[in-house]
């Protein structure tokens, strides 16, 4: 059964959520990078175009070089082009054109777009806490940090102070992602792994950690590993921009200066 993807233009989807996002002034310049750039999504044919099926297929088959992000239909949050476009830059980034990235330098690029997440929350909880971003992400982080056995009370607290400082609480979830992501990808048993996670438990972030998709990730970049010419240089370049990130005194700055 011949089933092909679509492949569209960013121009060509329909945006949801827009109107909330303007207030957020990185998010014009993340869309203009992914129209500039001609940034391409597939989309599932109309026999076989179930949510379920695109969310698996986004999170095994993934893949930046030929406009991973898989639709259902022509509809897409304005978050979700936020996300898009923090993997295509960190692509353009750390990367060398066609050659693929390395389990580190795809980690940092999702590091960076999954922490955008808790950026945009605090941005639009003073500006659109009635937007649908708000309205889904908040009760989902909610649901999560309970689930780690953070009460009401200090998820509330938690909440204030990302909406009171949005781009440190950006840096310190990006460091958190990476640094857990980077200590499971070089554990070599169960035992090891429950070793990073445990010892990133008191990290402020760490309730929201199992909000993300690291168990998806890690099963990529471990496939990935195998495909890396000789010669690669995007685990360097994704260390020194690591480096860079936590020395910077606005992270966020940084990257729109260095990589928008």
């Amino acid at each position: 059964m011949n089933l092909p993807l679509r492949s569209l233009p960013l121009d060509q989807l329909r945006i949801e959520d827009e109107a909330a996002m303007r207030p957020v002034a990185l998010y014009a310049s993340l869309k203009r990078r992914l129209l500039a750039d001609d940034y391409r999504v597939s989309v599932l044919p109309q026999q076989a175009a179930r949510w379920d099926h695109a969310l698996l297929l986004n999170l095994a088959f993934w893949d930046a070089q030929r406009g991973g992000d898989i639709l259902t239909d022509r509809t897409v949050p304005a978050d979700v082009i936020c996300h898009m476009a923090w993997h295509h830059v960190a692509t353009v980034a750390l990367g060398d054109a066609g050659a693929p990235l390395s389990p580190e330098a795809m980690l940092l690029g999702e590091s960076v777009a999954s922490a955008f997440d808790l950026y945009l929350l605090g941005r639009l909880l003073a500006v659109a806490p009635d937007g649908d971003f708000v309205s889904t992400q908040l009760p989902a982080m909610a649901e999560v940090a309970e689930a780690a056995g953070t009460d009401a009370d200090a998820f509330e607290a938690l909440v204030e102070q990302v909406a009171a400082e949005p781009e440190a609480a950006f840096e310190a979830l990006r460091q958190l992602i990476y640094d857990v992501s980077m200590g499971l990808l070089a554990a070599e048993t169960a035992e090891q792994a429950l070793a990073v996670l445990v010892r990133h438990e008191g990290h402020r972030f760490g309730c929201l950690l199992h909000h993300f998709e690291l168990a998806s990730w890690l099963q990529h970049v471990r496939a990935a590993q195998a495909t890396l010419p000789p010669g690669d240089r995007s685990a360097e370049r994704a260390r020194q921009a690591d480096a860079a990130l936590r020395a910077a005194p606005d992270a966020v700055a940084w990257l729109e200066a260095h990589w928008l």
